[in-house]
């Protein structure tokens, strides 16, 4: 009883039509002037163990050591040409400013090698000031490195893991300038999608206008929902958008990566009704040499005897298979699994379908 009780459970499991994919709003759009922005700075790295730059070939390295200890109080100008350390290093650093980061709030950077320096694994940067596009310092980082990197060398061989000349410093800048930007103030508010769709849009806009009441708002193009708050707190209606859900609506898109062999089909794919063979001729040649013995107490002598074996593989088992029309992708992908075809022959199959004019969807080869 206990198992026919859970095969009755399984059947109807299966027979239950799977949930739509519904996602909130927050995950599929954008508020339009609330990004990121992009800050980069050059600075020195110190303390390395011998796994700097060089300085003889990197002169940048060099003038910004030069550089910075004067402005320490450090004359060096006499013995430039006698500078040899191996312990400095010249880096970019890089960083994202989110949205509405305050002055003194902390970020996190990127530090990557710019000249000939092996290893980055346990240097300090020094006082770096990060720049925005327009030329203003936006951060100033600064702290220890952190490669996750293992470099080992000897006389016959070397292990590497990751990249040992590109390192992060968690929280490693601090916030010295504000962007302004005043969501509360704003009349008009529009939503950008991540996936532009004008159904998709549509439905973003149905579902806000039955959460806030009346005709806020409205899809302008695939991209972009406008909002017309209507004397409304900005920062309350986002609130109670963001967690709305839609099913948002997919375009019908195979993806192919050659050089991986790695193919990606939406679940909108459909095919018209076409008939698909695929086969190789495969032609194995194997030898295998005997030794021949004489009889015992003969006058013969040992001799190899070559033996050659010659199979033909024309592929013969393989049927021609016919996919009916508006095949859907898991019919797709059955039928061509069922001929025994390999990520690598699938993708000359699903160009040769699209080339037939039978796949209705668009076929992006990378």
């Amino acid at each position: 009883m206990m198992l026919r009780g859970l095969a009755l459970l399984l059947l109807a499991l299966w027979l239950v039509p799977p949930a739509s994919a519904q996602v909130r709003i927050k995950d599929i759009a954008d508020v339009e002037g609330v990004r990121d922005n992009q800050l980069v700075g050059y600075g020195l790295v110190v303390g390395l163990n011998g796994t700097g730059d060089r300085l003889d070939s990197a002169v940048f390295t060099r003038q910004s050591l030069i550089g910075m200890l004067e402005r320490l109080g450090v004359n060096t100008r006499d013995q430039e040409n006698r500078l040899q350390t191996k312990n400095v290093a010249a880096v970019m650093v890089t960083a994202n400013l989110p949205a509405f980061a305050r002055s003194g709030s902390r970020i996190d950077v990127a530090v990557s090698a710019l000249g000939d320096a092996k290893d980055l694994t346990g240097g300090t940067l020094l006082v770096t000031p990060l720049l925005g596009a327009d030329g203003e310092v936006y951060a100033v980082s600064q702290g220890a490195l952190a490669t996750g990197a293992i470099a080992a060398r000897g006389a016959a061989g070397s292990v590497t893991r990751n990249v040992p000349t590109s390192a992060r410093i968690a929280n490693g800048a601090s916030v010295e300038r504000e962007i302004p930007f005043q969501l509360g103030a704003k009349s008009v508010l529009r939503l950008g999608l991540r996936n532009p769709d004008l159904t998709t849009a549509r439905r973003m806009a149905d579902a806000i206008n039955r959460a806030l009441g009346g005709s806020l708002a409205r899809a302008t193009d695939p991209r972009t929902v406008a909002l017309q708050l209507a004397g409304r707190d900005p920062i309350d209606a986002l609130a109670r958008i963001e967690d709305l859900r839609i099913e948002p609506d997919s375009p019908a898109v195979v993806v192919i990566d050659e050089a991986s062999g790695t193919i990606v089909m939406g679940a909108n794919v459909r095919i018209s009704t076409v008939a698909i063979a695929q086969g190789n001729l495969t032609i194995r040649v194997t030898e295998a040499p005997e030794v021949s013995q004489p009889e015992p107490f003969s006058n013969g002598q040992t001799a190899v005897v070559p033996r050659t074996r010659i199979q033909v593989d024309d592929q013969s088992d393989r049927r021609l298979g016919i996919l009916r029309g508006g095949v859907t992708l898991r019919d797709l992908v059955a039928s061509l699994n069922a001929l025994g075809v390999g990520p690598r022959d699938m993708i000359s199959i699903l160009q040769s379908i699209k080339a037939a004019g039978a796949l209705q969807a668009d076929l992006l080869v990378r």
